[in-house]
């Protein structure tokens, strides 16, 4: 299977997040090593796998609380 490679930028910009956001917040808490992102030969740089993100961001957490809004939305509340 062949798989899309993003640097930390490319990701942000197609997630509409900062890279800061990427780095301190998603990255290591639901963006996981060898599952949303790899570091190439063992070095520093990060590459995120976008096909496995992209699946796993629609999925809720298993932990979360679904809330139907007025306007059709569904809001999802961490327990």
């Amino acid at each position: 299977m062949s798989y899309t490679y993003l640097t930390t930028e490319a990701l942000a910009a197609r997630i509409h997040y900062e890279p800061t956001t990427i780095r301190s917040c998603l990255k290591d808490s639901v963006l996981f090593e060898g599952t949303h992102y790899i570091r190439p030969f063992g070095g520093r740089k990060i590459l995120y796998i976008w096909e496995n993100i992209e699946r796993d961001m629609v999925v809720p957490s298993e932990d979360s609380l679904s809330i139907p809004m007025a306007s059709g939305a569904t809001c999802y509340v961490k327990n």
